[in-house]
């Protein structure tokens, strides 16, 4: 007996691997997801701007990588006493001008690279609603908590998001013909939009992604987290305190969701092994002298060894010194 609706998951005409060198951009779900693949060794670069909700900011960071023109002091803003980028998250934000801009350019000149040697790049678009500047009319990444009267807001069609980053696709390939893309829709749900106009940016989005991935169908691939989120995990129990955002129960059923469908067969393999000596790793012994557990790290770490010399490729020198400091 079946107690939730399965989604049923179409295989990507593409898979990730160890080998890859992935990049995520977007909503907090990215950082997620991004989070999960950095604990089990893959190659990633999470959020070089910190994180972005709607396309269009999306977009401009992903120019911004392709192009990377330094930012200067003429970019930021001082808002009581902190200086602030449009374009980034206020993670970047410091009282001190020369730090932002220091930061921010480290990260953008690293990133940059990072991106054009990417072999996958996961976009999760969390809403079409985005804030203008009524200065200028440029769309902001992040408000930084200023005056409302800052700004006009508005929800972005599916017709402007597609020709946005139809253009941008094909520039990012351009610079990297490798790059595959993988599109999500985050399952948070942006309540201060409304439930009604919540649910009509999601559309937007899912329509936006649905015509680019069938424009560009063998680089593009689509993930359904929003679908999981909306259908399999249909209980309150699976969201955290503010009955918004997925809890960690729901974060770790959609990655392992993401394991199932979108990681090539060896690479499950490897994941499987890492696991098992990630665990020994975290576990904390009553008696961390005795002959037993001494045995049980030789055993780990022959374990260790062992995949080391079967994937060259998978990174182990500082879990096999830790484990030989701990028999040491």
């Amino acid at each position: 007996m079946e107690f939730i609706t399965k989604i049923s998951l179409s295989k990507p005409v593409f898979e990730f691997s160890y080998h890859d060198k992935v990049m995520l951009i977007g909503s907090c779900f990215a950082d997620n997801i991004g989070t999960k693949l950095n604990e089990n060794k893959f190659d990633i670069d999470i959020n070089p701007f910190g994180t972005l909700y709607n396309p269009a900011s999306i977009a401009f960071s992903i120019k911004r990588l392709v192009d990377p023109r330094p930012f200067t002091p003429d970019d930021l803003i001082r808002h009581e006493g902190i200086c602030h980028s449009f374009m980034h998250h206020s993670r970047f934000s410091s009282p001190s001008e020369e730090e932002v801009v220091c930061n921010i350019n480290q990260r953008l000149n690293a990133s940059s690279v990072n991106l054009a040697k990417a072999t996958r790049l996961i976009i999760t678009f969390g809403t079409s609603f985005v804030y203008r500047l009524k200065s200028n009319g440029n769309v902001v990444s992040n408000c930084h908590k200023l005056p409302d009267h800052f700004f006009s807001r508005e929800m972005l069609s599916a017709d402007s998001i597609v020709d946005e980053w139809d253009a941008l696709l094909l520039s990012a390939w351009k610079q990297n013909r490798d790059l595959k893309i993988l599109f999500t829709v985050s399952p948070i749900r942006h309540w201060k939009d409304g439930a009604h106009a919540n649910q009509l940016s999601k559309a937007t989005l899912l329509l936006a992604i649905d015509r680019l991935q069938k424009r560009y169908p063998l680089q593009t691939g689509y993930f359904p987290a929003y679908e999981i989120m909306m259908d399999e995990l249909r209980d309150y129990r699976f969201y955290a305190d503010d009955m918004l955002h997925p809890s960690p129960l729901a974060i770790e059923y959609i990655w392992n969701r993401f394991i199932e469908n979108c990681l090539s067969e060896e690479s499950k393999n490897i994941l499987k092994e890492w696991l098992v000596i990630k665990k020994a790793i975290n576990h904390r012994p009553f008696q961390p002298e005795s002959g037993s557990y001494r045995k049980f790290i030789s055993q780990t770490l022959l374990k260790a060894e062992r995949i080391r010399e079967k994937y060259p490729y998978f990174y182990l020198d500082n879990e096999i010194k830790l484990l030989q400091g701990k028999i040491n």
